[in-house]
């Protein structure tokens, strides 16, 4: 139940994306800025480098736990005044991180700043879905991952400078003043919406999500959101510990070792713009994971013979991250469209699918990493994919045809 008529994508509309994509940016940077000075946030704090990654789990973590509880007051009190104060809420939490003195401090307030995470995936993408028309919604979603993306290419180069030059804490107050300035540009710009259901007892939100459960195309298209973005977010997670510990990189070639791979998902996400309107909605779908499925066998290469690991393995990533650049945005509005629930509690639902998976699996393949190495990222990049060409791809067929036989393009 949209809660706003669509409009069409130009400048005038576009000012909204824009001031939510400068929040979406603060929160990836969160982690993609941290990530990198994990090894000497970790050595500050006196603990084991194994810690580096569970800053990124318990991140997703917190994403995952608000999720259900955001989306569905979003439906209730409007999108705008939800997004608003978890903005706000994620400013604060970087500032307070500045005050923590163990490690175990340290990732409580990295669970909390989480939360901005749900913010953005189950307010700020439902509002998105409503504001736009169908294609202008799949392709603002991509112009925002291409703008977010310099997050992920930014972060650890300036993570490296930190750790050279400046304390990790410059980071988080960085990320509070750019957050700040987000909840300006939303406040101006980001369109009134109505309550789209009536109010009702909290307790309706259980039944909500039963029937959004229930759907099987809906938990289908959902799983194959995680199958898709796993590998990448193991890169990210794992990253760090592979190229700097392992291959024995320096903290600015790791940083240069991003570009690359997270070139490759902005060079997919803009294929996707300029080929979505020629080809049937879901056939970028179909033509990006057969490149990610080359990309993962790439990294068994370098599994099996390690003196080309580092090449295997960025060339292997960047085929994995274009086929996901041309994929996700797709899949992600077959997913949020499959339930006649009101949109904020099916975004929640996907969202908290979405971060309990990274969550699980980025601790399994911490676990799995420190005993297999090499080996184990490459199988669990390679078996995610694999996973893909089962149940998500049938499903994804299925709500091709049916598109078909409604006469939708």
């Amino acid at each position: 139940m949209s809660s706003t008529q669509t409009v069409k994508l130009n400048r005038a509309t576009f000012m909204f994306p824009l001031a939510l994509v400068l929040f979406e940016f603060s929160v990836y940077i969160g982690n993609d800025l941290v990530q990198p000075a994990m090894l000497a946030i970790t050595h500050d704090f006196g603990v084991s480098s194994s810690w580096a990654p569970s800053s990124m789990s318990f991140y997703l973590l917190g994403g995952a736990c608000v999720a259900w509880l955001l989306g569905p007051l979003s439906d209730r009190f409007g999108r705008k005044k939800v997004l608003l104060n978890g903005v706000l809420f994620f400013a604060l939490m970087c500032l307070l991180i500045l005050l923590t003195t163990n490690i175990e401090s340290f990732l409580a307030l990295r669970f909390l700043q989480g939360f901005g995470l749900s913010v953005i995936t189950a307010v700020g993408y439902a509002a998105i879905q409503e504001t736009f028309d169908e294609r202008d919604a799949i392709k603002v979603m991509a112009l925002m991952a291409n703008v977010s993306l310099l997050a992920p290419l930014l972060g650890p180069v300036l993570g490296a400078f930190m750790i050279d030059h400046i304390s990790w804490h410059w980071g988080f107050i960085g990320i509070a003043v750019l957050t700040l300035m987000s909840w300006f540009g939303l406040k101006a710009k980001m369109p009134e919406t109505k309550k789209s259901i009536p109010k009702k007892p909290l307790i309706y939100i259980l039944e909500d999500f039963k029937q959004v459960f229930k759907n099987k195309k809906f938990l289908a298209l959902t799983c194959a959101l995680p199958l898709i973005s796993m590998p990448l977010m193991l890169w990210i997670a794992l990253s760090p510990v592979m190229l700097v510990e392992y291959l024995g990189l320096t903290s600015m070639q790791y940083g240069l070792a991003q570009f690359p791979v997270l070139g490759g998902l902005i060079a997919g996400n803009i294929v996707l713009l300029k080929i979505i309107d020629r080809l049937p909605l879901g056939k970028t779908v179909l033509l990006g994971l057969p490149l990610m499925l080359i990309g993962t066998l790439i990294l068994m290469f370098g599994a099996i013979w390690q003196e080309y690991f580092i090449i295997c393995l960025i060339l292997g990533m960047t085929f994995i991250s274009f086929g996901e650049g041309m994929s996700f945005s797709v899949i992600y509005r077959f997913a949020l469209m499959s339930s006649e629930v009101a949109k904020g509690t099916v975004a929640a639902a996907v969202s908290v699918l979405l971060m309990l998976s990274f969550f699980i699996f980025l601790e399994l393949g911490r676990v799995l990493y420190e005993y297999f190495h090499i080996w184990a990222y490459s199988l669990i990049c390679f078996t995610f994919i694999i996973l893909w060409f089962t149940f998500p791809r049938i499903s994804l067929k299925k709500v091709m045809q049916e598109r078909v036989e409604q006469g939708q393009f």
